[in-house]
C-alpha cells in the first residue's frame, strides 16, 4: 500500500479487519519492520486520539516518530498558488512538503475542511499536495472530506461487538453548536457500504452527504424509524454539504440528540461516537455512560487501525 486515504486502499476489507485483530493480540510482533525508519505526523489541526494513537502505533512498529504542529511550532504555511506572500505566512507548502520528505520515511497528515471553498476541500488539496510533492508514502490522519483511520477503527470495533452476522448499523446526525466537517460521516459511510452490515443513514432534510460516500445506503429522515431494531448507533454532527449551504448549520434541533427515548426502540444497540463529544447535544449523559456505550474501546482501536496501515506501508 503506497498511500491511504479511503476504504479502497485497504484491499480486501474482511482480510484487513482480520489482520488488524491479529495485530491487537500482539502489538509488538512487527517491531523489526520499523527499525531505523521515521514516521512524521503533520498536524494542521488539533488532535488528541489521532495524535496519541498514531504515535503509539509507530512506536509499536519500532519507528522513530516526529510530530509537527503547523502554526504552533513551525512557520505558518501558505497553501494557495499565485498568492503574493506579504502576510503572516512566510513559507509556502510547496517548499515545505519536499523538505519534510527529506527527514522521514512515512508521512501522516491531518488537515480539516476550511469551509471557504467547497472545490478546494473536496479536491483534498492539502493531502494531495503531500502525495504529489513529498516523495514519500502518505496516509490521512483526517483530511477535508474523510477520516479513514477512524472509520477503520469503527469497523474493527463493530466486528468485535456484533452479535449477528449482518448487524444493523445506523449513522445519525445530531445537533452541535459549531459547523463541523463531513469527514467522519463520509468515511464511516464509505466503510459501512463495503462491510457486511445493514447500513442506514438518518438526518434532517438538508444534511444529505455526497453521493460518492452515500452510494447505495438507505436514507431515513425519521430518526425513530431508523433506530428501530438497530444493533449499533453511530452519532455524529456534520454541517450541510449541498450548495448553497455548504459548511452551514441548518438546524440545532435537540430532538435529534441521542437519548434513552431513541435507544429504547433499538435492539439494545451499542452507542458509538468518534470523540470528542458534546454531552447533551450529541448524546445524553445516561446513554454515553451506559453499559452499551463503547466509545472508549472504539477510541482504543484507533491505535490498531493506525498500526495496520503503517505496517502495510513500511513492509512494501
Amino acid at each position: 500500500m503506497k498511500h491511504f486515504t479511503n476504504v479502497k486502499d485497504l484491499g480486501n476489507l474482511q482480510q484487513a479487519v482480520k489482520e488488524a485483530l491479529e495485530i491487537k493480540k500482539n502489538r509488538f510482533a512487527y517491531k523489526h519492520l520499523g527499525e531505523n525508519k521515521t514516521l512524521l505526523m503533520v498536524f494542521f489541526n488539533s488532535s488528541l486520539r489521532t495524535r496519541l494513537s498514531t504515535q503509539k502505533a509507530g512506536m509499536n512498529l519500532g519507528m522513530n516518530t516526529i510530530v509537527l504542529d503547523i502554526n504552533q511550532g513551525a512557520w505558518k504555511l501558505e497553501t494557495e498558488r499565485g498568492v503574493i506572500m506579504d502576510g503572516d505566512k512566510p513559507e509556502h507548502i510547496l517548499e515545505a512538503i519536499p523538505v519534510m520528505g527529506c527527514y522521514c520515511d512515512v508521512i501522516g497528515v491531518r488537515a480539516f475542511a476550511q469551509f471557504e471553498d467547497k472545490a478546494y476541500d473536496y479536491n483534498e488539496t492539502i493531502i494531495n499536495q503531500f502525495i504529489e510533492h513529498s516523495g514519500k508514502p502518505v496516509f490521512s490522519m483526517e483530511a477535508a472530506t474523510g477520516h479513514p483511520l477512524q472509520a477503520f477503527a469503527d469497523l474493527i470495533t463493530i466486528e468485535e461487538y456484533k452479535k449477528t452476522k449482518r448487524p444493523k448499523v445506523v449513522l445519525t446526525w445530531a445537533p452541535h453548536p459549531r459547523a463541523l466537517p463531513q469527514a467522519v460521516p463520509n468515511s464511516f459511510a464509505d466503510f459501512m457500504n463495503e462491510a457486511e452490515v445493514d447500513f442506514v443513514i438518518t438526518h434532517p432534510k438538508g444534511y444529505e452527504l455526497a453521493d460518492k460516500f452515500v452510494r447505495g445506503a438507505r436514507i431515513e429522515y425519521d430518526q425513530m424509524k431508523a433506530f428501530e431494531n438497530a444493533d449499533f448507533i453511530y452519532a455524529k454532527n456534520w454541517a450541510a454539504y449541498s450548495d448553497p449551504n455548504y459548511g452551514k448549520i441548518l438546524s440545532t434541533d435537540r430532538s435529534w440528540t441521542v437519548s434513552a427515548r431513541q435507544m429504547a426502540v433499538t435492539n439494545n444497540a451499542y452507542f458509538m461516537h468518534c470523540l470528542p463529544v458534546r454531552r447533551n447535544m450529541i448524546v445524553t449523559d445516561d446513554v454515553i455512560e451506559s453499559l452499551q456505550s463503547i466509545v472508549i474501546p472504539e477510541a482504543a482501536n484507533r491505535e490498531i487501525s493506525a498500526q495496520w496501515v503503517i505496517k502495510k506501508i513500511i513492509e512494501q
